[in-house]
């Protein structure tokens, strides 16, 4: 199963997401593979640390495999390294990313990632991919590649404005190029409960008919902590609160299946 968390505003914690939720997975015992294809390296960097300091080989590099047609560059899972924690790896991703686009684009490589995370299916049950905030290149490839999608709002009338857009953006590529891509549903993200503005507006969401995940993630000082020591929270301190609702939040995403064909 593939995964994509996407968003096209920054700043709404696409990356802490996707590095939590991989780590959870992981810690279950399932072979996991977080793809980082963000130029900005977050979830690279989170889940590496001091590691990522070395440059490992990683998306970039692939990509520019598929540039000069070299089969044996090409494999995937070349570029695949571990992590320090059990059950989790990674291809990293590179500044490199954001200078390529648009030589990617113009070879038509829309397809290459679909077709090498499918490679990969033998090698892991789960992949989460990390996207950059933009409707680019590489986030269209990942949404084609996708079994999955998650959405993270941050509740706030601008990301309210936008969510529109983005069901509509996932909905064309569903359409076009991937019919099995499947919304799992909108995270509620850095959620303030004191506050009733927040509330307010998930509220007309839910009223809207959109799929809102019943689990919010609050807002807190221990996701910062988190990076800083480059340590998933599951893996930092399990008890915390913040800790609880991603765990929640993974359970709620795996009881929501795939709706049959008829």
């Amino acid at each position: 199963m593939i995964r994509v968390v996407f968003n096209k505003k920054g700043g709404v914690g696409k990356s802490t997401i996707v590095a939590n939720l991989a780590a959870i997975d992981a810690a279950s015992g399932r072979r996991t593979l977080v793809v980082d294809l963000d130029a900005q390296c977050n979830a690279s960097q989170y889940l590496l640390g001091a590691g990522f300091s070395e440059g490992p080989a990683g998306i970039a590099d692939f990509f520019e495999a598929t540039l000069s047609f070299s089969i044996r560059a090409t494999t995937i899972k070349n570029y695949v390294i571990e992590t320090p924690f059990e059950n989790l790896s990674l291809i990293a991703a590179s500044p490199a990313l954001a200078e390529m686009q648009s030589k990617l684009e113009s070879r038509h490589k829309i397809y290459k990632l679909r077709d090498a995370l499918k490679s990969l299916s033998a090698d892991f049950e789960r992949i989460y991919i990390d996207t950059p905030p933009a409707l680019n290149f590489f986030t269209v490839s990942a949404l084609i590649a996708s079994d999955r999608c998650l959405i993270p709002f941050d509740c706030d009338d601008f990301s309210r404005r936008a969510i529109y857009a983005l069901l509509e953006n996932v909905e064309e590529i569903r359409q076009d190029h991937n019919a099995d891509l499947m919304i799992e549903g909108i995270i509620v993200n850095q959620f303030q409960a004191r506050s009733n503005l927040p509330q307010q507006i998930v509220n007309e969401l839910i009223e809207e008919g959109l799929p809102i995940l019943p689990t919010y993630l609050s807002g807190s000082i221990k996701v910062k902590e988190s990076h800083q020591v480059s340590r998933p929270l599951i893996h930092l301190d399990r008890s915390h609160k913040l800790t609880q609702e991603y765990l929640a939040l993974f359970e709620e995403i795996e009881k929501r299946k795939k709706p049959k064909k008829r």
